[in-house]
């Protein structure tokens, strides 16, 4: 079941984040033939929600793939109905903000991972993390042509230790790395 759900202290209150999914087919950054939606009891304005969620679904469900094909259909919404009673979050260097979104970066990375997992015929689930790169803007290709690799998904597939994959894609990639200082 793709579900999941987090409480945090915002201003004395008790604020959960909960969302639930659905999405397994047709799934590729950008999303795609998925919906997902989120919810919360937390005051918080319109705009900061708006930030908040269009900032983290370019980190979470952007960043998943499982069988590389697009699709015109997909749905994130974020919904808040103010009713934890905290105070409202209407600055975004506020440190409720900062808590806020670390509360709904982990339900949405925690739904990707799901429904990734869960992915027409998927029997593994893997996760690309880049680290010691220059910058983000260096990290994001990397770690999406690595995930969107049909030769990397195949060597995950079958039990395959095949570093090469990774390094290939890294290679076409676009990122400019030193593949003398790439340890797998």
């Amino acid at each position: 079941n793709k579900e999941i759900a987090v409480q945090v202290e915002l201003g004395g209150k008790t604020v959960t984040v909960g969302g639930m999914c659905k999405g397994s087919g047709m799934i590729h950054p950008n999303m795609c033939t998925m919906l997902a939606f989120v919810t919360t009891d937390a005051n918080i304005s319109k705009e900061m929600l708006q930030k908040c969620v269009s900032n983290d679904v370019k980190d979470t469900f952007n960043m998943i793939s499982v069988d590389g094909d697009t699709s015109t259909n997909d749905t994130v919404l974020l919904l808040a109905n103010g009713m934890a009673e905290n105070p409202v979050i209407d600055e975004e260097n506020s440190p409720e903000y900062a808590e806020f979104k670390k509360a709904l970066n982990y339900v949405n990375t925690e739904l990707s991972k799901k429904i990734a997992g869960d992915g027409e015929g998927a029997t593994c689930l893997f996760e690309v993390k880049v680290v010691g790169a220059e910058s983000k803007e260096q990290a994001v290709p990397l770690s999406k042509s690595i995930i969107t690799s049909s030769l990397t998904k195949a060597a995950i597939f079958g039990h395959d230790a095949n570093w090469g994959r990774i390094l290939c894609a890294m290679g076409y990639s676009g990122a400019q790395f030193d593949p003398e200082k790439v340890d797998l």
